[in-house]
């Protein structure tokens, strides 16, 4: 049995790249590792289950998914639904929270799997370019917003975006000074090292300065708060103890869990995918996403997602393939086995700052500011999925970015372009406002509609055809409609176009339909509408349907 069909984010290996992929892969490691240990804080398990997610996850989805880009771990998004699904559950933190966690990772997994099998990966499809800009904008500052107080040394309560912003400036005048220009320096550090120096693992170079002078300096005897103590170890495989009756409680958690995941992931791989000309699967995304939920279960861990944060990380990092994430993989179990030591120096503050400027450069004003200019209409999309994800959070945000691109589309085929066509100087057809009374030449109107027709525009195309036509005068004898973009003709659309017919032929007028396509001719039939209108009146070009109005049979 061939395997070739394994990996795809990963084949075709550029071998010459692999250096820097590598470089990648130890650059996300260590961008990651201190940013997981803070995802459990969220989640509620314990410090190490954070280390986990690196792991067998991120294999998994390299194995199954298609992304090249996607970087599936641990989530703030996924890790607060968690918390908030299983509080009341068990202590966080627990054995029995643990085993309820990886239980809703499983569940995860299976859900994800069934979404695989009804192949609904086409949901992607439905983010257009547009909100993605506004979603990941919204993002970057969420994010960004959400670590000011790991960054100013002050304690954040809020889960809010707004509360966590309204906390950081009541609680300015405590800020641990120290903290702040630690924070700083890191900042001013990564982005001179990505403006005068964007070959070096700038971030990777700062994380490790910053570990060294921790317990050189003893920033702990400073107020600078640690990450702590971290557990050594390779987690052993096991599936998490469970019932039917947990798993009956936990499924509306994991529900909500899989409609982020599948979202977010969705946006971000498609995002990714546009900026690099990448010819992305969603449907083996769905398959590696599952994987990556199971292989989170069995080790001990909670559910994992696509992020847009690390997806970022691993591209500034020069990361163009899976082959950086099975790097980075790599990195966190050499980590577990012999270097958890020096993590417990790495300040808090540092973590912070490294992924404030992660969320920095997902707020791409440059795009929005191309939009505004080119289309102010979504632009105004773009910024109310931005303040839907700031406002109310990423869960909501993405609805709303699916949602807004949906009623786009609703938009474009229940108001489609319409004209009627006239041939210019040089003979080439063109098409001119729809006004009551317009000709194509004496005698004939030819009128495009630029959409499928179905029950929501067919009322809409009917009135504008007798608009033209009821305008005093006498009728043409012939209305020719160039039916190229109509595609299809749903049962609604059909009994509107059989009673214009109708009308039409009482008044004299002959109704034939241009540039027919197979689709078309199907519907057409399927409604019985070939022999109402007549096969004689259907033509596969405007240049038949004119040659037979000008008797040049």
């Amino acid at each position: 049995m061939s395997l070739k069909w394994l990996f795809p984010g990963v084949r075709p290996v550029d071998w010459t790249r692999v250096p820097k992929e590598v470089l990648a892969g130890v650059t996300l490691a260590a961008m990651n590792i201190p940013q997981v240990l803070g995802y459990t804080r969220i989640a509620g398990t314990p410090v190490v289950t954070g280390l986990y997610t690196l792991l067998l996850p991120l294999v998994a989805f390299a194995a199954f998914g298609s992304s090249r880009y996607l970087v599936v771990a641990a989530d703030s998004a996924t890790a607060a639904i968690l918390a908030g699904g299983l509080a009341g559950m068990a202590p966080p933190g627990s054995e029995r929270y643990v085993a309820l966690a990886g239980l809703v990772a499983l569940l995860s997994g299976a859900l994800l799997l069934v979404a695989r099998l009804l192949k609904l990966g086409f949901i992607a499809d439905f983010l257009s370019q547009t909100v993605l800009v506004g979603f990941l904008t919204g993002v970057g500052f969420q994010v960004g917003i959400a670590v000011l107080g790991e960054m100013l040394g002050v304690r954040i309560q809020s889960r809010r975006t707004v509360g966590q912003l309204l906390e950081a400036i009541r609680d300015l005048p405590s800020v641990n000074l120290a903290t702040l220009g630690l924070s700083a320096a890191v900042v001013v550090s990564i982005l001179a090292f990505r403006r005068f120096a964007p070959v070096l693992p700038g971030p990777l170079l700062v994380v490790v300065g910053a570990i060294a002078a921790s317990e050189m300096f003893d920033f702990a005897h400073h107020g600078i708060l640690l990450v702590g103590a971290v557990a050594g170890g390779l987690p052993v495989p096991h599936l998490p103890d469970m019932s039917l009756e947990d798993a009956g409680k936990l499924m509306p958690v994991a529900g909500s869990c899989v409609v982020m995941i599948v979202a977010q992931s969705a946006a971000t791989a498609r995002a990714y995918a546009v900026r690099h000309e990448q010819v992305l699967d969603e449907n083996a995304d769905l398959l590696g996403l599952a994987a990556a939920n199971a292989g989170a279960a069995l080790t001990g861990t909670f559910v994992v997602d696509g992020s847009p944060t690390q997806t970022a990380m691993v591209e500034r990092s020069g990361g163009r393939s899976q082959v950086a994430h099975l790097a980075a993989a790599g990195v966190v179990a050499l980590v577990l086995l012999f270097f958890t030591h020096p993590l417990q120096f790495l300040p808090q503050c540092v973590l912070g700052a490294v992924v404030f400027t992660i969320a920095m450069g997902l707020i791409h004003l440059r795009a929005l500011w191309d939009i505004r200019r080119e289309s102010p209409g979504e632009f105004a999309l773009a910024l109310g999925t931005a303040a839907t994800v700031v406002l109310v959070g990423v869960e909501e945000g993405i609805i709303l970015a699916m949602t807004f691109s949906l009623l786009r589309i609703v938009h474009h085929s229940y108001r489609p372009h319409t004209a009627v066509m006239v041939k210019d100087a040089k003979g080439e057809w063109r098409g001119e406002p729809v006004v009551p009374g317009a000709l194509s030449e004496p005698g004939v109107v030819i009128y495009r509609f630029g959409a499928p027709l179905f029950y929501a525009n067919a009322n809409r195309f009917s009135e504008e055809i007798r608009g033209l036509l009821g305008h005093g005068g006498g009728d043409p004898p012939w209305f020719i409609i160039d039916a190229g973009p109509i595609t299809r003709l749903d049962y609604t659309a059909a009994r509107y176009v059989n009673n214009l017919h109708s009308e039409l032929a009482r008044r004299n007028v002959k109704l034939a339909f241009a540039h027919v396509g197979s689709d078309l001719r199907e519907d057409l039939d399927r409604h019985n509408l070939t022999d109402v209108i007549g096969r004689e009146c259907l033509f596969d070009t405007l240049r038949e349907a004119m040659a037979k109005i000008h008797g040049n049979h």
